[in-house]
């Protein structure tokens, strides 16, 4: 395994870090309220960061979203990316590729997608490719910017259904972090299936299927905002405990101080190198289902313990819902959500690595 970036996504990464650095600011983010920064996206569309997805692969997707995760950036980058970019570019036919990339290049098209599958969503398929999806999803990340949202069916078929569509219903829902969530609710709306008629489906061609190579790749994804907001928190629980002195000495020449940052800087590094290797094996062409799930495990799990211990570290303060180390405790607290429980994925892992005979 070799992690080093190539060139492309060093530099990649380089203007990633300027922008969300320059418009990613705490006054600008609290001016935002709940709402997507549309500056901010339009700013990483015309830089063309969603279009060197497509060249970087999945490993320089997650170097640009360690630089979201560390600004807490009100953007939608890693689902239009992971549920869009990527996965057209894998498994969608030329004609899908040729129509739908060019927008979510540019961000005139914005995706999502209603992941982990819903056994409620129901498709009555149609010659062509073409079907009618039926059911609800509780909770969709930023699908109230959305386009386009891919809609695994009971069968873990793949569909892209326009928001915009017939029979298609959002409902704005508050989440712990401001993702400009909703509830998807369809009603025999239109939809075309992600690799044309008879596409994959992931229910038939196990972990090398549609469905089980997006979920992990976003997994990756997520758990690689993940790293970047434990970075952020900790890098500010840093700044205040180096700044900040009590009985005349500052509070990170404290052994407990040191031993809590020093647990939460571990940690950090565990989500970073289980995401890097998920990332790798994808971009490689090898199994990455098993290796996105630790990620996902230790960005959901280890990521609570650093962001938890990043508030705590600012003493008082870290209480202040107005300072920026809350917006990462928020992220943090939604990202664990959003990957499953520990005990979820740790299930899930051991059936996956029982079926596969690895154990």
């Amino acid at each position: 395994m070799d992690f080093t970036p190539t060139e492309e996504q060093t530099a990649a990464q380089g203007l990633a870090a300027r922008i969300f650095g320059d418009l990613a600011t705490h006054e600008r983010l609290a001016a935002a309220g709940t709402g997507t920064d549309a500056e901010l996206w339009k700013a990483l569309c015309a830089a063309g960061l969603p279009g060197a997805v497509e060249e970087t692969g999945l490993l320089g997707l997650v170097l640009l979203l360690e630089e979201q995760g560390r600004t807490t950036a009100q953007v939608p980058f890693a689902a239009s990316c992971v549920y869009g970019v990527l996965a057209v570019v894998r498994h969608g036919t030329d004609e899908q590729r040729a129509r739908l990339l060019p927008g979510l290049r540019d961000g005139g098209h914005v995706a999502t997608g209603a992941f982990p599958a819903h056994a409620g969503v129901r498709a009555e398929e149609r010659p062509g490719g073409a079907g009618r999806l039926t059911g609800v999803v509780p909770v969709v990340p930023w699908l109230r910017d959305a386009t386009h949202v891919l809609v695994p069916d009971a069968r873990r078929a793949l569909w892209l259904v326009r928001t915009d569509g017939p029979g298609v219903r959002r409902d704005p829902v508050e989440t712990t972090a401001p993702w400009a969530a909703g509830r998807l609710r369809l009603d025999g709306a239109p939809g075309e299936r992600l690799g044309g008629a008879g596409g994959p489906s992931g229910a038939y061609d196990g972990p090398s299927g549609a469905y089980a190579d997006v979920l992990a790749a976003a997994r990756t994804a997520f758990a690689a905002l993940q790293a970047g907001v434990c970075a952020g928190s900790l890098a500010r629980a840093v700044g205040h405990t180096t700044t900040r002195e009590q009985f005349g000495r500052p509070l990170s020449t404290n052994q407990g101080v040191l031993l809590r940052a020093a647990d939460a800087h571990m940690d950090t590094e565990a989500i970073r190198v289980t995401v890097y290797e998920a990332a790798w094996r994808r971009d490689e062409g090898l199994d990455a289902a098993p290796h996105a799930l630790t990620a996902a495990w230790w960005a959901g799990e280890a990521g609570t313990r650093v962001v938890h211990a990043g508030q705590h570290l600012h003493g008082g303060i870290g209480a202040d819902v107005d300072h920026p180390v809350h917006r990462h405790f928020l992220w943090g607290r939604q990202l664990a959500a959003y990957l499953g429980s520990g005990a979820q994925l740790l299930e899930e892992l051991g059936e996956l690595l029982t079926k596969e005979g690895q154990v």
